[in-house]
């Protein structure tokens, strides 16, 4: 992962990164830019000469935009001009992104900030510098980005310290979500996925791991698992990873599904719905990363993760359309699609935290619809939730973490659609709002803690198709920043 250093003194300078805020919007569209005033003694031939040079760039000071200039035989031998907008924490993530790749081929850049910077404009700038420059290539063949260590030349770096720290711990933990859901299917299956977690568990105090395997889920009625996995040699997993630090006051349960590569089963996928099906255990590496996370930042918060684990194949031994599952605490489902299968996985893992972990807030997040993505876009997931303080609370730290997500509805007329002629369920009824009825039934595996649930269908943007700010082409990583940032709300 790229180095960031914090200093007070600009002892290398080859490339010097100066910023750019936008023109005052008071003044008109046609306001110029402005180069920001650092907090650091910097060559002052070369901060006129950027100065004299920022009109002729036609810079607007649009976050993440950039204009280079060379200057052979002195100091700095570039100059690079980088807009970071309004100095809100988005823009600044945005501009460490842009840096990033504009910076591409350096090898050491040093960034001299303004003396003003708010740490959680700093923090957000690592963020986007450490998230743009994320790769996932299983070759050493293609070019990698050059870039390893960038400099903060700020006037008190002590100040900054804890924000930078942060940051780094954030984007560590999306950059092993992100490595979680790349990995391709033939090297990712339900024990990989289970021992990648205890690897990284391994590294950080006071974590438990529990791992269940086949028999052990059978044993105890982990119906919808199992039958999801059946179909695959690689037999299904149950993942429970606690971080229960000693002054916890409050005990959330993350549930994520984690579907290692989805066929559709019997109820087979055309080929183009299946290439990326790698990526259908987002939600579980989300979750088990935003715990690692919690862990490396000593959040005051007890946090149990359930990562349901299966293969869904076809095989002589999968489970049919029509087949009636029994789940963990005995409600059953009548599944007419077996491509419906992460609700079936995930109903397990909310009754059991319902039955036997009874904590104060359960929140699930899964790769679930593809109607999430109609109806909502590439970038935003589909959040529901009957608790207002808890949609609210979730939807404000999603933001803030620079993701995106919107509150969708619960209608009560929706719920008669669930019902089965065979089972107390149907899993996958044949109506419209796939992802509200998805949501629908995975609630009705909460229990008492209905009124604090809250369930995230972020199918569409834990995938990139290309670049886009802080994020790489492919896996997002999505929802470990803004997990991240609302379990340190919480005490």
């Amino acid at each position: 992962m790229l180095a960031i250093r914090l200093t007070a003194g600009a002892d290398r300078l080859d490339t010097l990164v100066l910023p750019v805020r936008s023109g005052d919007a008071t003044a008109g569209s046609e306001a110029p830019a402005e180069l920001l005033a650092t907090g650091a003694g910097l060559p002052a031939e070369a901060l006129e000469e950027a100065a004299e040079l920022l009109p002729a760039t036609r810079l607007t000071g649009r976050s993440g935009e950039t204009r280079a200039h060379l200057r052979p035989g002195r100091t700095p031998a570039r100059l690079l001009l980088l807009g970071v907008g309004d100095g809100g924490e988005k823009d600044w993530r945005t501009a460490g992104a842009g840096l990033a790749r504009a910076a591409a081929d350096e090898t050491q850049i040093t960034f001299a900030l303004p003396a003003d910077v708010p740490a959680g404009a700093v923090g957000a700038l690592v963020e986007g510098l450490l998230l743009a420059s994320y790769r996932f290539r299983m070759t050493d063949a293609g070019k990698a980005p050059a870039l390893a260590e960038v400099d903060l030349l700020l006037a008190d770096p002590e100040a900054y310290r804890d924000a930078v720290e942060t940051a780094e711990t954030v984007a560590r933990t999306t950059r092993l979500a992100r490595d979680l859901t790349n990995t391709p299917s033939s090297v990712k299956n339900p024990q990989w996925f289970a021992d990648q977690v205890a690897a990284a568990a391994a590294d950080l105090p006071d974590l438990h791991l529990r791992v269940r395997g086949p028999e052990e889920l059978a044993a105890e009625g982990f119906g919808g698992i199992l039958a999801v996995g059946a179909g695959s040699a690689s037999g299904p997993r149950l993942v429970e990873l606690e971080w229960r630090p000693a002054d916890a006051r409050t005990h959330v349960v993350l549930v994520g599904k984690g579907i290692t590569f989805d066929t559709g089963g019997i109820s087979i996928k055309p080929v183009p719905a299946m290439k990326l099906m790698r990526k259908d255990m987002a939600g579980a590496a989300a979750v088990v990363a935003a715990t690692l996370g919690a862990a490396a930042l000593r959040l005051p918060v007890r946090i149990t993760t359930l990562a349901p684990l299966a293969e869904n194949m076809v095989s002589g031994s999968a489970f049919r359309p029509g087949d009636v599952v029994r789940h963990y605490g005995g409600l059953t489902s009548e599944t007419t699609n077996s491509d419906a299968e992460g609700r079936l996985v995930l109903a397990d893992a909310l009754a059991y935290a319902e039955r036997e972990l009874r904590p104060d807030l359960l929140i699930d997040l899964a790769t679930l619809t593809g109607a999430n993505a109609v109806a909502l876009g590439k970038r935003m997931g589909a959040l529901y939730s009957e608790n207002e303080q808890l949609a609210a609370d979730l939807l404000a730290a999603i933001d803030g973490a620079g993701e995106a997500a919107w509150r969708m509805p619960l209608p009560a007329d929706y719920v008669e659609h669930l019902g089965s002629d065979l089972a107390d369920l149907h899993s996958s009824p044949a109506v419209g709002g796939g992802s509200v009825t998805a949501a629908l039934y995975l609630r009705e595996f909460t229990g008492d803690l209905r009124d604090r649930w809250l369930h995230i269908d972020m199918s569409a943007p834990s995938w990139s198709d290309g670049d886009d700010a802080e994020l790489a082409r492919g896996a997002t990583g999505w929802g470990v920043r803004g997990l991240l940032r609302w379990l340190a709300t919480l005490d």
